[in-house]
Parts: structure tokens; sequence; C-alpha cells
């Protein structure tokens, strides 16, 4: 009988459950695939059963069961369903940088930003954007950067920025703000010199956001596969990149359909240079490579 992951023989060891022991069977695979493209959206074609495989192991070590098949039913009985945030985490890729594709923020303070300041559709001064897909908090953060330069040479101006993502566990890094120095070479060194503060603590150099760019952001959890996203606040500007790439085509429409719901006409919205939105039935009109706007 089992129960809690283990069997009347007891917890497997760590030999044990390094013996080979391990693989999950395709029918055990297919059980995940459905379940992960349901709930995420993400495609689960058969050559992603051993990166599945190799995600969930860690959760096999830390459960100290004897393979990824006994995984599975303990996974998809009833009483475990606190399992899923686990899995979510473990399956989700949170691949991100700073800066990534500098040349998104370059537009985004030399001629997205002024160009919404003179729009009179905008009520108020106040610019509210959003990263959607997050991560691990590189890119709102790169953002935050970005218009804190461009608020110290324009008076009144200010911004707030919503993050979100799937992963709690991406989420709580982003929180905290602290990254390896070793992730910070495509930042500007000015702005390092600003908004980073060098930690002398631990084995490898660290830094973190200063508390004043923190304040800008708030992140929060979101499944783009849901039927409401329950955001309240329009946005001016929504960075949404390289996360179309997981999903189908039919998803992805009706994702970027549900994040217009929050973009105000004539807002922008920077995809990834690797993604284009021109096969999809979407309010937006492309601007150039990657950066579209909203219509209305």
């Amino acid at each position: 009988m089992e129960h809690g992951g283990t069997t009347q023989a007891g917890p497997a060891t760590v030999d044990e459950i390094s013996e080979g022991l391990i693989e999950l069977s395709q029918a055990g695979f297919a059980r995940f695939a459905r379940y992960i493209t349901g709930e995420l959206g993400i495609k689960m074609p058969d050559s992603k059963l051993a990166l599945v495989q190799s995600r969930l192991m860690g959760r096999v070590r830390e459960l100290r069961m004897r393979s990824l098949d006994e995984y599975e039913a303990y996974f998809f009985a009833s009483a475990h369903a606190s399992e899923r945030e686990h899995v979510i985490n473990a399956i989700t890729t949170n691949k991100t940088d700073f800066f990534r594709e500098a040349g998104h923020f370059d537009y985004l303070s030399d001629s997205a930003v002024p160009a919404l300041l003179r729009d009179e559709r905008r009520a108020g001064s106040r610019l509210k954007l959003w990263s959607a897909g997050c991560s691990s908090g590189e890119e709102p953060y790169s953002i935050a950067m970005v218009l804190a330069e461009y608020a110290a040479g324009h008076s009144g101006f200010d911004f707030a920025i919503l993050g979100t993502d799937i992963s709690t566990k991406v989420l709580d890094h982003a929180r905290q703000g602290v990254y390896k120095e070793s992730l910070i070479g495509p930042i500007p060194r000015a702005m390092r010199n600003k908004y980073l503060l060098a930690s002398r603590t631990g084995r490898e150099p660290v830094v973190r956001v200063v508390p004043a760019l923190r304040r800008k952001i708030s992140f929060h959890q979101l499944n783009f596969m849901s039927a409401d996203y329950r955001i309240k606040d329009m946005f001016d500007v929504v960075f949404f990149r390289n996360v179309l790439i997981y999903f189908d085509l039919s998803t992805q429409e009706a994702v970027v359909r549900k994040i217009c719901r929050n973009l105000i006409p004539g807002g922008y919205l920077f995809a990834s240079h690797s993604e284009s939105l021109s096969p999809l039935d979407v309010p937006l009109r492309a601007l150039r490579t990657s950066i579209y706007q909203r219509l209305g």
C-alpha cells in the first residue's frame, strides 16, 4: 500500500533512486502532457519526454520515491492537489536576462513614452506597464531602470509596473530583487551604479535592486490560460516576450486577445523578435518587428 510517497518497504534510498528506476512510462508522460497543456497551454509533443523526466526528478528525490511513475500516481491522486505548484514550478521555463532584446528599451524611452504622454486619450500622468511572463524579474527591473532614467529628466513623470508569472518560485525571486553579480553585464554601467547595491555576504557576489525601484513593481501570480485575468488596471505598455513560442496558434490568439483587454487604445505591446503576431486575429497593428500598437 502506498502512502505519501512511501511503500511498505519504506522510502527509497538515494542509491535506489539512481539505479535506473526513474524512467517515466509513455502512458505516464502522456498523462502529464495532457495536464500541462490543459493547465498551462504549453505544447507537449513526445519529444519533450526527456525534459519532463529531468524537470520532475528533483521532486521525486525530495519525496524519496522510487520512480517517476510512482510520482505520477501520487500527483494525480485527488488528495495531493497541493503538488500542482511543484509541477508548475518545475515544468515552466524561466530563461531571461537583463535588457534582453535591448532595442525594445530604446524604443520605449525614445518613442513610446513620449508618444503616450502626448496622447490626450490617456487619463493621468502616471504610466502603467505590465511585464506579462516576468520570470525572475530581470525584465520588469530593466523597464524600471529605463523609466527611472526618463523620470530624472522629466519633472512630474511617474510610473508603476505589474509583473506576472505562473511560477511562484520565480515570483519569490523577483520580489527579493537579488541577483548574482555575473548576471548584470547587460545593464549599462551608469544604471548599475545607480540602481544596484552590492552585497558582501555569501560565497558568490550578488547585487540587490535599490528599494526605491523595487517599490515601483508589484508581482502577482497569473495563469495565461485563465478565462478571466482579474486585472483591473488598463496599461499603456505590455511586454509579452518569449511566451507565445510555447503555445499553439489558437492558444496564442486567445491569450493575446485577453491581454489586449487591459491595453489602452494606442498602447504598445512588445513581443519577442522570435515571435510574430501577424497570423493572429488580434486588435493590434505592427509598428516594426516585434512592436505593436493597440487599435481603437
